[in-house]
């Protein structure tokens, strides 16, 4: 028998927290090889977000280089926090929610469980509609119906057709989970190299095409509110000559406005020109850029300019914390739920290469493939005029393309890319979430189920462009959570832990009879207080810019302070006397 892991002896099939999916996975059953872990991190790190991670970064006036460093170093640090918090689903064979029980107790865990599971039942459902829509894409393609962007039954029915094939693997369960990811690994790596070569030959060179980059660094144009003139900077040809042909633009000033009309490009305009003066107030100006092509007059996008006094330059180091802590918390819900996975793996090491070859190395990758690629359209593509035409979303780059073949080939790989990310990453922890709640009446496929119902019904059609902040306010107040499996499981109880008390409602994890550990309960909102409040209050906003890092740090200490003292079997939560007496009578 492997030492890395401990098996459960004891019959507990009886009691209500047991059901044979929420009990530890046997070494016999362990199917889940290094090269599986890898897969499934690739699998769910090839995604449309991933591919756009950087342009923030660029677009705030970062180089590549840092933006992928920052990438980099974002996914080593939280591949640390996984692989803890994986350890126990190697060495116990336990899900997130039963792990959860040693620390915050067979009830306290619902809470951060139902959070977790809630906030990926949620992404599933937006996954699945943006799946949904690469089918739609090829239905259009293949029937010569016009794309729209109106709703319409033709979308509803590939949305429930992608709805199906993430139905068809939830019901075949993880084992067929693993098979896909095995399946899309490969395939998804091969793509982003592809993409690369690809980006390199139409485009007349490697480094031709990073010299680019630049030109995405700067706004194309910027208000100058003191002497009310305006910089101009579009995208230029390689040989370094502008794009654009003609501009136009428009002065609002309150209810007036006034325009240019079409005029040369220059790389200033002074505003007075059109009426601007030093006691305008609350200015706005509209800019426009033209040029003839191959195939016509194109447009860019039309820019809207705002006057806004200037705000206080922030230091490059805080800069590049806020971005830092931006990609942390990128996958800081896995961080949460990786025993879940890490449960079928064989050994530690296992979990750790896997973890290690599969999540920073793709994110370092696709992140990369999404700036050069999009620097590449920026010489390939005569309209694109303005930074703001630039296809950051792999969508708007294939809308570029004519060709049927490739466009057909392009939204199934997006379709392999959007289904292997759906399925590991947004179906595996609220399935093992919802089972916890009732173990005896909710499977795991049970909870799939529930999670692709409440993926229709939440209308992702409707909430896609409005409830993504949301998501991400939650999940960085989910940093605590990490923080406090972590301490208990590691400093607490030095990585050992009673396996079947984890199922017994009188055991160890019990604390004191109702389930609910307080100190964790304690620890959490104090964390998560730490890590939101700057999002209310201004003069804290240093707290949120940095949410995860300091909701995990609070809540790690506040937690190891309070339970510093804890002896193994010792009730935390002790019952009064008058709870004795009444248990007693």
């Amino acid at each position: 028998m492997n030492k890395d892991i401990v098996e459960l002896k004891e019959d507990i099939s009886s009691s209500p927290l047991y059901s044979e999916d929420l009990a530890p996975v046997p070494e016999s059953k362990r199917t889940w090889s290094v090269w599986s872990l890898a897969a499934i991190w690739v699998g769910m790190a090839v995604c449309i977000p991933t591919y756009m991670l950087a342009s923030s970064m660029i677009i705030g006036g970062l180089g590549w280089v840092e933006a992928i460093i920052i990438i980099g170093l974002a996914n080593v640090i939280i591949t640390i926090p996984m692989i803890l918090s994986g350890h126990a689903g190697v060495k116990y064979g336990i899900p997130f929610p039963v792990l959860g029980r040693s620390s915050f107790g067979y009830n306290g865990i619902h809470f951060p469980a139902i959070v977790r599971g809630l906030i990926a039942a949620v992404w599933f459902g937006i996954q699945t509609w943006i799946g949904g829509f690469s089918i739609y894409s090829i239905y259009c393609v293949v029937s010569g119906t016009p794309l729209t962007m109106d709703l319409d039954v033709a979308k509803f029915v590939c949305f429930f057709i992608f709805w199906l094939i993430n139905v068809y693997f939830i019901w075949k369960g993880t084992e067929s989970i693993k098979l896909l990811e095995l399946f899309a690994a490969p395939i998804l790596v091969l793509m982003g190299v592809a993409l690369i070569i690809w980006g390199s030959t139409a485009a007349g060179g490697f480094e031709k095409v990073l010299d680019q980059v630049d030109q995405l660094k700067a706004p194309s144009v910027v208000m100058d509110s003191e002497h009310l003139t305006l910089g101009i900077h579009p995208i230029e040809k390689v040989d370094g000559t502008i794009k654009a042909e003609q501009m136009q633009i428009t002065l609002i000033d309150g209810e007036s406005a006034n325009t240019s009309g079409w005029i040369p490009v220059t790389d200033t305009y002074d505003l007075k020109q059109l009426g601007a003066n030093n006691n305008s107030e609350g200015l706005q100006v509209k800019v426009q850029m033209a040029a003839e092509s191959s195939s016509g007059r194109v447009l860019s996008k039309e820019l809207i300019i705002m006057q806004s006094p200037k705000t206080p330059a922030r230091s490059i180091w805080w800069s590049y914390a806020i971005m830092l802590t931006a990609m942390v918390g990128f996958w800081s819900t896995m961080a949460i739920s990786i025993a879940d996975i890490t449960r079928y793996s064989k050994t530690q090491k296992d979990q750790i290469m896997g973890q290690f070859i599969g999540l920073p190395g793709t994110m370092i990758l696709y992140s990369f493939v999404g700036i050069f690629v999009t620097a590449a359209s920026l010489v390939l593509f005569d309209d694109i005029l303005l930074r703001a035409d630039a296809p950051w979303d792999p969508a708007a780059l294939l809308s570029k393309f004519d060709g049927v073949t490739i466009i057909i080939v392009s939204q199934i790989f997006l379709l392999v890319a959007t289904l292997s990310t759906n399925i590991a990453a947004n179906v595996i922890a609220p399935a093992n979430a919802f089972s916890n709640a009732f173990p005896k009446r909710i499977s795991f496929r049970s909870g799939g189920l529930i999670t692709a119902v409440f993926g229709i019904l939440i209308c992702p059609w409707w909430i896609i462009n409005h409830i993504i902040p949301l998501l991400l306010f939650i999940s960085s107040l989910l940093g605590p959570v990490v923080a406090i499996l972590i301490c208990d499981y590691f400093i607490i109880r030095k990585t050992n832990l009673n396996l079947p008390a984890l199922y017994q409602k009188d055991g160890e994890y019990a604390f004191g009879g109702n389930g609910v550990n307080n100190k964790a309960i304690i620890a959490f909102v104090i964390g998560a207080i730490f890590a939101g409040i700057g999002n209310f209050v201004p003069a804290l906003s240093f707290l949120y810019d940095i949410s995860w890092f300091s909701g995990f740090i609070v809540s790690f200490v506040v937690y190891y302070l309070l339970m510093k003292n804890y002896q193994p079997g010792e009730q935390v939560n002790k019952p009064t006397l008058s709870e004795v007496q009444e248990k007693n009578i």
